[in-house]
């Protein structure tokens, strides 16, 4: 282990002296496009905080890289990518019209389970079948599964965040929303809401850093995955999704 930390403390040292060492060479910004979605991503007023956030940060701290977070809806954040706007996404998973889009550079965040919540016994999910039927709520632009987001017999009705999707199930507007576990469950409690969670879920995939194909920050990849190989040895990566999964789980 002593060795792997040494290793990958020489190769990030050497990215950051390059980025940072000389008055000619500045380090490297870096801007993140990044949706609302606490509690990994908490970009609405006050500096950037979050579980994607705080680990995106260990990395780039390592690299000596300036990071900009810009705040928009997810669906938003893909056309900037699109435009060049935005260099890097954190938490995306991976389907085929992303991948044009962005390069997967690091699954660097945990996986998390699917939940379907609701708050009238008629939206109680305990099989996939029983979604038939039913308005779904989904945030705009988000992947789930593959069988669901394919799924063109399902009535999905789409908002910007979770926030105005378990007010719209409040209001009857949608029977079930189907949100990421920690999402869902700390928008809830936000909202005092009284919701509950279906039996049946869904388990999740890690989502990853993702890199626009047009921005020059794809060129340091092996750099961001050296740190954070680094954060893992060193425990912090660990103590980070602890630390978060304590506090908002179950």
């Amino acid at each position: 282990m002593r060795v792997l930390i040494a290793a990958l403390l020489s190769v990030v040292a050497l990215t950051a002296n390059a980025q940072q060492g000389t008055e000619t060479i500045p380090p490297l910004k870096v801007t993140v496009g990044a949706s609302h979605a606490p509690p990994y991503r908490i970009v609405d007023g006050g500096p950037p905080s979050g579980l994607y956030v705080d680990i995106f940060r260990e990395i780039t701290e390592r690299l000596g890289w300036k990071t900009y977070y810009r705040e928009a809806p997810f669906r938003r954040v893909l056309n900037l990518i699109r435009r060049g706007e935005v260099d890097v996404m954190l938490g995306v998973l991976k389907t085929p019209e992303r991948n044009n889009l962005m390069e997967f550079v690091a699954p660097a965040f945990p996986p998390e389970r699917r939940l379907f919540l609701y708050s009238r016994d008629s939206g109680r999910i305990e099989r996939y079948a029983d979604l038939y039927g039913k308005t779904i709520g989904v945030m705009e632009g988000a992947s789930y599964f593959t069988k669901f987001d394919n799924d063109e017999r399902l009535h999905k009705e789409a908002a910007p965040r979770y926030e105005n999707l378990l007010l719209m199930m409040e209001k009857g507007r949608v029977d079930v929303v189907v949100a990421p576990e920690l999402v869902g469950l700390y928008t809830v409690r936000e909202l005092g809401l009284s919701v509950k969670v279906s039996p049946f879920f869904v388990p999740g995939e890690r989502s990853w850093i993702a890199v626009a194909r047009t921005s020059p920050v794809l060129e340091y990849s092996d750099d961001m995955r050296a740190a954070l190989k680094l954060i893992t040895a060193e425990g912090i990566y660990e103590d980070l999704v602890l630390e978060y999964m304590d506090h908002y789980a179950l």
